[in-house]
């Protein structure tokens, strides 16, 4: 489904958003800290900031699903601008941070593409 026309590729670009929120989740969780609406805003913010910047250096609508160029251009940004931006905020930035939302963020986001593409082969297979 890498359609160019009409809005099919927003359904895409959703898919990232939810990867992000779900990164974030999962990691406020992890660290016992609340998943009020508002405390996983203030932590996704700076990471889809990234994913929104990666979609416009990628031009992510016209190839969505695809690992390289789209996902690897939409996980770099995310990680990258996200940091810097966290950095800007004044929130952390641990090695050990970037290193857990670089893997989790690639897991994510490069995954679900890679299965979406497992899926396309398999039927052009059959």
């Amino acid at each position: 489904m890498q359609s160019r026309r009409g809005p099919a590729w927003l359904a895409w670009l959703a898919t990232d958003v939810i990867a992000v929120l779900v990164f974030c989740a999962v990691g406020r969780r992890s660290h016992a800290e609340g998943l009020s609406i508002t405390g996983v805003a203030s932590t996704a913010w700076p990471f889809l900031a990234g994913t929104v910047t990666g979609w416009l250096a990628s031009r992510g609508w016209r190839r969505p699903t695809a690992v390289v160029p789209t996902g690897v251009v939409v996980w770099l940004c995310t990680v990258v601008v996200g940091m810097l931006l966290r950095k800007a905020s004044s929130a952390g930035v641990a090695a050990s941070f970037v290193v857990v939302a670089s893997s989790v963020t690639a897991a994510l986001l490069l995954g679900w593409r890679a299965g979406v593409g497992l899926r396309q082969r398999r039927r052009s297979d059959v």
